[in-house]
């Protein structure tokens, strides 16, 4: 079942009443609309008078709804997630512990192959120079030992943005647009780690003591060029842009249900993100050699 993402930037209370997620006008009491809890994926809030009842919260982990906070700059600060979201939970984590190092090294390869491809296809998606990126994408090791990943990364995104656009999480303009649409695209895979059974500390590159979404981390990676190319169309038709409006951060929220194709099907990111992480534990049992990663 495809879920919905609703985005709250005004003051609300949030209860859960008939199985549904009202949201009620906290002046005069009056329900301004409602959600079947069942339907929702993904829900953000970002306003700091906003109020969420305990009881909805637990009907949203009994749910696997990925729930992301906001900070005062507006943007995604801290997610929700349950626990756990499998009948399986133990059983895979060991799958999980015990995948061997040449097993996630070659996983790791496969993840940034299809990273590359991904931004070389944005690029020429945008009619922008790409030819170098089919060389780093035959480059690439097990492991990505040579770092071809960083290596295209530099390539991408000067000739995405311009020559001396320099990528960083605090760096100027665009840089927030594109830090939205990837803590977006983070929780969204996060919450099918957990969905799947698996640990989302314990990931296949990523290792850092203060990083609870390592896996998350990983596994989003071929995805980032489907946030890019949101970005770029949205500064292509606001080229003044430079504040997260709640216009942007609706338009951004679609990427959830924005179709790509995977294993040679149409879904929404949605969906194609569960199937990225199921291929990755079928990996880890043995069942299957590649992760299934969507082709942008």
């Amino acid at each position: 079942m495809i879920t919905r993402t609703i985005y709250i930037g005004n003051p609300a209370y949030l209860k859960l009443k008939d199985e549904q997620m009202f949201i009620v006008d906290p002046i005069t009491g009056q329900a301004k609309g409602r959600v079947p809890v069942e339907d929702l994926g993904v829900l953000m809030l970002d306003h700091f008078q906003i109020t969420i009842s305990h009881q909805l919260i637990q009907k949203m982990m009994g749910n696997n709804v990925v729930i992301i906070s906001c900070d005062a700059h507006h943007l995604p600060h801290g997610i929700m997630l349950p626990l756990h979201g499998h009948t399986e939970h133990s059983a895979r984590i060991k799958d999980q512990l015990n995948a061997s190092e040449p097993l996630k090294k070659q996983l790791w390869k496969q993840t940034v192959e299809c990273k590359i491809e991904n931004q070389k296809e944005a690029l020429k998606h945008l009619g922008n120079y790409y030819e170098p990126m089919e060389r780093y994408l035959n480059d690439v090791k097990s492991g990505d030992s040579t770092n071809m990943e960083g290596i295209a990364a530099k390539h991408y995104w000067k000739h995405l943005i311009s020559l001396d656009f320099l990528r960083e999480r605090f760096g100027d303009s665009p840089n927030q647009f594109f830090n939205f649409g990837y803590s977006v695209l983070r929780s969204i895979v996060a919450r099918a780690v957990v969905e799947t059974g698996l640990l989302p500390v314990l990931g296949i590159f990523h290792k850092n003591k203060y990083n609870a979404y390592c896996l998350a981390d990983d596994l989003m990676e071929p995805y980032r060029p489907f946030v890019d190319i949101l970005v770029i169309k949205w500064l292509e038709k606001n080229p003044e842009a430079e504040d997260l409006t709640t216009a942007f951060k609706s338009y951004m929220l679609q990427i959830a249900t924005k179709d790509v194709k995977i294993d040679g099907q149409n879904r929404p990111l949605l969906i194609a993100v569960k199937t990225t992480v199921t291929s990755l534990h079928k990996c880890y049992t043995g069942e299957k050699r590649h992760i299934a990663y969507p082709q942008l």
